[in-house]
């Protein structure tokens, strides 16, 4: 069965100004690499679609989603915080990029595909419920996990996030719906600033100090993430894939490498196969050293069409 790859072309013109590290090169420079390795040729491609207002609705706020939609620029650039902008097709990409997670749980619950990876833009995984941040306008992995539950009638998911910045949005989001497990790893101290205080049972979240590397990730994810997914038995498994963890990237201190993201992947589809019928749908948050970003997500990917 196929592994599904969604994009959209207007993730690639939402822009935030010269020299910002969430660029459209990023997944200029993940399709690349996806060729090169002849890793391509074994994904589907799927252009995405908007997500629908509805969609949206079931984890960000009727009032916030007009906000943003509000903010959307004719020309220029328009900041709703110190990090995150809007240019003319920002808001055309947010739609799509949370439409692609949609998408693929639709793909994957269907039979369609087992797995997909998104490769779109903006990120999500800071968005909370009526707050951009972080370069996140909504939070794509969690309103395709809210479409999971209320579309599709699923009872048990899980999210996986190791991207190097804590998740608060998805943490935010979920806290108190214990249909939802969230495992993450992340550089503390470090933006957000969060994450070590949630004593809901389904936030596993393990901090991971500067300096950090390999052996550390890989604890971390043996004795709690594992045990965890274990326990809840997800039906199916989400991926916040950021790649900002990586020894290369310029934004943070901890020092994984692209063996690391193989490594979880692997152990991520093994819990997948047990318990959601190898269903996994992994959408890209961060990563900002281009060449280690590529090679990053061609690891992941490489174990996604594999498994």
């Amino acid at each position: 069965m196929p592994t599904a790859y969604l994009t959209h072309p207007s993730c690639l013109l939402h822009e935030m100004g010269p020299y910002h590290p969430e660029c459209p090169d990023r997944l200029t420079a993940i399709s690349d690499r996806l060729i090169a390795a002849g890793i391509d040729g074994y994904l589907q491609h799927y252009t995405a679609p908007k997500a629908t207002r509805e969609q949206i609705a079931r984890v960000h706020g009727e009032r916030y989603i007009d906000e943003i939609v509000r903010a959307s620029p004719a020309t220029g650039l328009h900041f709703v915080d110190p990090d995150t902008a809007l240019n003319p097709h920002t808001l055309e990409a947010a739609f799509h990029a949370a439409g692609a997670v949609v998408k693929a749980v639709d793909l994957v619950v269907a039979g369609e595909c087992n797995r997909a990876f998104c490769a779109v833009r903006p990120p999500g995984h800071h968005a909370e419920q009526s707050r951009a941040m972080g370069f996140c306008l909504f939070n794509n992995v969690a309103i395709g996990a809210a479409h999971a539950l209320a579309a599709h009638g699923l009872s048990r998911v899980a999210i996986v996030d190791f991207d190097v910045h804590h998740g608060n949005g998805t943490e935010e989001i979920f806290t108190g719906d214990h249909r939802v497990l969230m495992v993450s790893t992340f550089q503390h101290p470090l933006y957000p600033y969060c994450g070590v205080d949630n004593d809901d049972p389904k936030m596993v979240n393990i901090p991971l100090s500067p300096g950090s590397g390999s052996t550390e990730f890989r604890t971390a994810v043996r004795d709690h993430w594992l045990p965890a997914l274990e326990e809840h038995q997800p039906e199916l498994i989400f991926v916040s894939a950021g790649f900002d963890a990586h020894r290369e990237d310029p934004l943070a201190n901890l020092k994984f490498v692209e063996a690391d993201y193989g490594w979880v992947t692997r152990e991520i589809a093994q819990v997948a196969a047990k318990y959601a019928e190898g269903r996994i749908v992994s959408s890209l948050e961060g990563g900002y050293a281009l060449s280690a970003l590529g090679r990053s997500v061609t690891e992941h990917v490489r174990e996604l069409v594999a498994a």
